[in-house]
């Protein structure tokens, strides 16, 4: 290993930590956390809708992982028929409004718009989406969706992500009874504590949880942690099925001297708090913050931190910028709000003072760097908490749960979705077509 011993003398670190709140106006704290992508008009949908060349075989429809017909919404919006072209996006993505705005929109469907060879800029997928979906949640969802008559069959669904939530209102719509068990206080999963406050702004998840249930058939146990084998083997008992989708609630560790040094947490963590707070100006943050990582959720927390007044936030990730699970989009808005980024570099130790953070060293084919630190927040994936699985004969593979394509796990009763499962990008999308495709694998085999 490189000596790293000169990068950072003594002097270089402040052995005074500097993690406080209210380091900025209410007035800015407003202005920062605003809406990152505000709803279009609909003078600009209208003249955006107009720029899509309505392909017969939309390269755009089939990188959705939803499957949802582009064509056929934008039409519809470009038509003035803003109830059609939202009932086109939700019945194939029922999460169509925070999919909308969280979903790497650039990477998938936008990426193969025809606009983009044409005119160097795709249609603004996303965007529509987004004000076709929003302009129906004033209305029940009943007035787009009915329930089938009651089939008697109960289905417990173990995680309120996107997943369970794609899967509940599925079996909903189909005339099932589900009960969704969810170990917080508030349902959502990763749309609720996983996703940064400015693109859910508003409080969307919640508002579009509580949209779908009016579908009917759905209730919430909150607080139900199933964490053991003998839990889940209660609700195969107790229920016609159990689909899992859990997702990901185990941080890895870095492995290194000084992690145990206050300053040092995990964003997942980190964002949650923000997303909870009803006070953003209560939220101490750092005046120098380092994110490790290389994925959405250290962008998340890196603006985030920005945007709460840290002075200095470093991003840093072990491999490239082009094995950076952020897409290029991400990788500017985070520099754009002032965070640097920082590649090849891998961290080999944690320095501190008087038991806080005061600087972090990393190793790199240059000699490596260092930086002075009151925070450090780790973003470098998340693992699925195994004990659930111990003796249901489900099958591991790279440390997720095996299933098929749609969520049968070969075990009776256990269906499988969301992050947790084998295979996947871990992205909002493809839970919910996890979700939705489980959905219909159950309905098929209760009513076979």
């Amino acid at each position: 290993m490189p000596d790293l011993t000169p990068d950072l003398s003594a002097a270089d670190v402040s052995d005074v930590p500097d993690i406080r709140a209210g380091r900025r106006s209410a007035a800015e704290y407003a202005a920062a956390f605003a809406d990152a992508a505000p709803r279009l008009t609909r003078t600009q949908a209208l003249v955006e809708a107009e720029r899509c060349l309505y392909c017969y075989d939309a390269p755009c429809m089939t990188a959705c992982p939803t499957g949802i017909d582009v064509p056929s919404f934008i039409r519809r919006i470009a038509e003035d028929n803003l109830r059609g072209a939202a009932r086109t996006i939700l019945e194939s993505n029922p999460l169509g409004g925070t999919c909308a705005r969280a979903c790497p929109t650039e990477v998938l469907c936008e990426q193969v718009c025809v606009r983009t060879v044409q005119q160097g800029k795709p249609v603004e997928i996303g965007r529509l989406q987004r004000y076709a979906v929003d302009a129906v949640m004033d209305r029940p969802v009943t007035a787009l969706f009915t329930r089938a008559a009651a089939t008697g069959k109960r289905i417990a669904v173990v995680g309120a992500g996107p997943a369970g939530i794609a899967c509940a209102f599925g079996l909903a719509r189909r005339g099932h009874e589900v009960v969704i068990h969810d170990a917080r206080d508030a349902a959502g999963g990763l749309n609720e504590y996983g996703l940064a406050s400015y693109k859910m702004a508003g409080d969307f998840a919640q508002a579009e949880l509580n949209w779908l249930m009016q579908i009917g058939g759905i209730s919430l146990k909150l607080g139900a942690r199933v964490d053991d084998a003998s839990q889940l083997q209660a609700l195969r008992d107790g229920f016609d099925a159990v689909f899992i989708g859990v997702g990901l609630v185990r941080t890895p560790r870095l492995n290194i001297d000084g992690e145990e040094l206050q300053g040092v947490r995990d964003a997942v963590d980190f964002i949650a708090e923000l997303r909870r707070a009803g006070d953003l100006s209560a939220v101490p943050v750092g005046r120098r913050v380092v994110v490790i990582g290389g994925g959405m959720t250290a962008v998340d927390a890196a603006v985030q931190s920005k945007l709460l007044g840290a002075e200095d936030v470093q991003m840093v990730y072990r491999r490239g910028p082009e094995a950076m699970s952020a897409s290029l989009s991400e990788q500017e808005w985070a520099q754009t709000n002032g965070v640097t980024i920082h590649h090849h570099l891998a961290p080999v130790e944690i320095l501190g003072a008087g038991g806080q953070v005061s600087g972090i060293r990393f190793s790199g084919a240059d000699g490596g760097r260092a930086f002075e630190a009151d925070t450090v927040l780790r973003a470098i994936g998340q693992k699925l908490d195994e004990s659930i699985l111990t003796g249901t004969g489900l099958t591991l593979s790279g440390g997720k749960i095996v299933a098929d394509a749609d969520g049968r796990s070969g075990v009776a009763k256990l269906y499988v979705g969301g992050d947790c499962k084998a295979g996947g990008r871990d992205l909002t999308v493809e839970a919910v077509e996890d979700g939705k495709r489980a959905a219909a694998a159950i309905h098929a085999d209760l009513t076979s």
